[in-house]
């Protein structure tokens, strides 16, 4: 499967926000991941659609937004509708998945499923077919610069192997405690959308960017893929 990195912007530095996301597209980033988060659902308060829109023109990347928020139903429009182009809610804060799901489909987004930590991977099986993105956290949702959670490796696992089983190669994203220590455990078993903080806007972006490309190329050439 492609490989597919999307540094978090929850790591930048917001008084340079554009030029610091444009880094990261010149060094082959394709996504954009923005943590969207309530207060409520995680402790910590991010940001919405203003800084979302006002982002959008910055990069033609894929905004992959996350949305870290109770109630996700209510956030699906303004997303979509300030520059998201996938969008992706927590199992655990939603009643009725399917409805959601069909709400993002009605915006023309693709759409993503997010799991915590302690949530069993089986949960996501009734929607295996209506998804575009599972995204796995590798740590508990709310707070940057967290270490890997070291179970998450055989969950991903285990996800893969669902999909596969289902006939379906659907995009495995996992985030949190992802650096290059850990980049090649998450690909090996099974993940390909790669969200990375900390590791890329921490320091030299372009550096931190090349060092990740790095990684992925030869994972690339040892798995056949290139």
């Amino acid at each position: 499967m492609e490989i597919k990195f999307a540094p978090s912007i929850l790591s930048a530095d917001f008084t340079r926000l554009g030029d610091q996301v444009w880094t990261t597209r010149k060094n082959g980033a394709q996504y954009v991941h923005i943590d969207v988060m309530d207060g409520t659902f995680v402790p910590q308060l991010s940001f919405g659609d203003p800084v979302i829109r006002s982002l959008r023109p910055a990069t033609d990347q894929v905004f992959d937004v996350h949305l870290m928020v109770e109630h996700p139903e209510t956030y699906i429009h303004r997303m979509a509708e300030c520059g998201a182009d996938s969008i992706t809610f927590h199992l655990e804060a939603a009643k009725d998945p399917a409805a959601i799901i069909r709400a993002i489909r009605e915006e023309g987004k693709q759409v993503g499923i997010s799991v915590k930590p302690k949530t069993d991977i089986s949960a996501i099986r009734p929607y295996l077919s209506l998804i575009d993105l599972l995204l796995i956290m590798t740590v508990e949702p709310g707070f940057g610069g967290q270490a890997y959670i070291p179970s998450s490796t055989e969950k991903i696992a285990a996800a893969r192997s669902m999909f596969k089983e289902a006939g379906l190669d659907t995009d495995i994203e996992v985030d949190g405690g992802i650096n290059l220590t850990t980049v090649d455990t998450v690909l090996e078993a099974g993940a390909n959308v790669i969200v990375a903080g900390s590791a890329v806007y921490g320091g030299d972006i372009a550096k931190n960017m090349a060092a990740f490309q790095k990684h992925f190329d030869k994972w690339k050439q040892e798995n056949g893929q290139v």
